[in-house]
């Protein structure tokens, strides 16, 4: 049979990878960035496989899973069913080199590339294919290249030529697995949180490794885990099975075997498709939203513990004052001159070292008139203040004074606070007490002037810390009415110091709300929780062979 024949148009183009059978091919995209351009160091990509016809319809899918579940496989296979490859033809095509993929290297797998397959509507199925895969959830390097990803996604799905729909979120575990583990729950746990209530009906398994028999155990490992899917008439979480061997050599002893490999994946195929053309396209706004609030929740807790004990240190400051005009009371009786020595808390600027320096734009959004972190650590995507998800209107959403973006800048540096021993006359305090109270009518004039002013700043500053509290619950009520999975890891790691700082305010109602969800934590939490320790604990131990190695190297000097 003339293979080149059957297939030419896909062929002239493509590079062979293996003569098989089944022939493997590697189908060569045209690389872009999100604005079209072709962009070599863009960490996004888009690859574009074919022309995309305007006038035909389009169904976007977002793949995630973890290594070695057979994801990549899905994905060209997706791309081999719209082509109509069928197992005679004795072809395949990869718009995923299956040679590479179990090599990639770490830089690779923090990669979101975008795959769209055009021109071949028609054929199968009505419609083309735009598949996002999200590679590098649950990366052992930290969570930090967890919020990378979350950040990619947050500009793919903000950008002008963007992502703005989803038919389909396409988890992706084997049939054999039996129980998920710590590491794929923390994966569906993240992506999922991401996620607003209106795109639970978008979410669905999808089962590879298929041996032919109905995959219970790994129904039974998402019931367990209590993922949050679309669910079918019997209760069971919407799925479809899928074989993966259809890049395996074909020879007389597997010819049989491998035909109904492929027929398995071209009935999983034949239902998938069926249910992404019966499926509308969920807008991605909610989402967008909740990715957003995320953010400033986390923005909000790192500022707000930040300014608590710049308040801290202030409260301080004042109890000092207060205590030596105590004792010096005798001296000030007497009109004599007295200096008080103080703690002063002071901020100052420095350079951020280590930390994402893989990242571009990764830095610190800070207020040059409040002289807060807006946006640290965290802000990896935005190319300057405006951008960053903390802004909103224009102004933003965390300094004390709710500036302007204008008022705001992007850079490696951040704020941090430092104390400095300071010695000030009881004269200059008495000053700066004056001027205060002359600008203050409340004041009654038999108070004296500094006391007043301390006390009154104290008060300040509680009502200010009060202020602050409300904002970071404010977030994390907003998360409850809008996220699908308000209960994640993410929000999870916010409410222990959230709880603490309201439980010192005294407010009974917000404590007990707080603790209530916290008590909400199922197991897929605690696996998530695992998993995270796990790679601590991990980071820990290559740390010590390292420094054990050196001091080993250093003795035998």
């Amino acid at each position: 049979m003339d293979m080149a024949s059957k297939h030419e148009d896909y062929l002239l183009e493509n590079a062979k990878i293996d003569d098989g059978p089944p022939v493997r091919y590697l189908l060569p995209p045209k690389k872009r960035n999100l604005d079209g351009e072709t962009d070599k160091e863009s960490k996004l990509r888009r690859w574009t496989f074919g022309e995309k016809d305007p006038d035909k319809p389009n169904k976007t899918i977002l793949l995630v899973g973890e290594t070695g579940s057979g994801k990549s496989t899905l994905i060209n296979a997706m791309c081999n069913y719209v082509m109509g490859i069928k197992f005679e033809d004795q072809e395949w095509f990869e718009v995923i080199d299956e040679r590479e993929k179990d090599t990639q290297s770490q830089s690779q797998t923090s990669e979101v590339t975008v795959y769209e397959i055009f021109g071949y509507e028609g054929k199968i199925v009505p419609y083309s294919l735009t598949v996002i895969d999200t590679p590098g959830y649950g990366d052992t390097r930290g969570i930090e290249y967890d919020a990378v990803i979350t950040q990619k996604l947050h500009a793919l799905f903000c950008s002008e030529g963007g992502v703005q729909e989803i038919n389909a979120v396409g988890l992706v575990l084997k049939a054999s697995d039996n129980r998920l583990s710590d590491r794929l729950i923390y994966i569906f746990d993240s992506v999922t949180s991401l996620f607003g209530k209106d795109m639970e009906v978008k979410i669905v398994a999808l089962i590879t490794h298929s041996d032919g028999m109905p995959p219970t155990n790994a129904l039974k490992a998402l019931e367990d885990a209590k993922i949050e899917f679309a669910k079918n008439e019997k209760n069971q979480p919407v799925h479809f099975v899928f074989n993966n061997c259809q890049s395996t050599v074909i020879t007389e002893k597997t010819e049989f075997g491998l035909k109904q490999a492929w027929a398995r994946t071209k009935t999983g195929m034949d239902q998938f498709t069926a249910f992404l053309e019966k499926t509308a396209p969920q807008n991605l706004e909610k989402t967008v939203e909740v990715m957003k609030e995320r953010i400033r929740l986390a923005a909000c807790i790192n500022n707000l513990t930040e300014k608590i004990k710049l308040i801290e240190l202030k409260k301080k400051e004042i109890q000092e004052t207060l205590e030596g005009l105590e004792k010096q009371k005798e001296a000030l009786r007497r009109g004599d001159e007295v200096e008080i020595e103080v703690d002063e808390p002071s901020k100052e600027k420095e350079s951020i070292d280590g930390g994402m320096w893989l990242v571009a734009y990764s830095g610190a959004v800070c207020c040059t008139v409040c002289e807060e972190n807006c946006h640290y650590p965290g802000c990896t995507w935005a190319w300057y203040p405006g951008l960053c998800e903390v802004m909103k209107g224009g102004h933003c959403t965390v300094c004390t004074g709710k500036c302007p973006a204008s008022d705001h800048v992007k850079e490696r540096k951040k704020y941090v606070i430092k104390t400095r021993k300071v010695k000030k006359t009881v004269g200059e305090l008495k000053q700066s007490a004056s001027e205060l109270k002359q600008n203050n009518e409340a004041d009654e004039e038999q108070n004296d002037p500094l006391l007043s002013n301390l006390q009154r700043e104290k008060e300040k500053l509680e009502k200010q810390k009060d202020q602050l509290l409300d904002k970071a619950y404010q977030h994390v009520e907003k998360l409850e009415q809008i996220a699908l999975n308000v209960n994640s890891l993410f929000t999870h790691v916010h409410l222990d110091p959230l709880i603490k700082m309201m439980e010192d305010k005294g407010d009974k109602q917000k404590v007990e709300k707080l603790k209530k969800m916290k008590s909400r934590v199922d197991e897929g939490i605690l696996a998530a929780m695992r998993y995270r320790l796990k790679c601590f604990a991990g980071k820990v131990t290559a740390f010590a062979q390292v420094v054990g190695k050196g001091f080993k190297n250093l003795g035998n000097m």
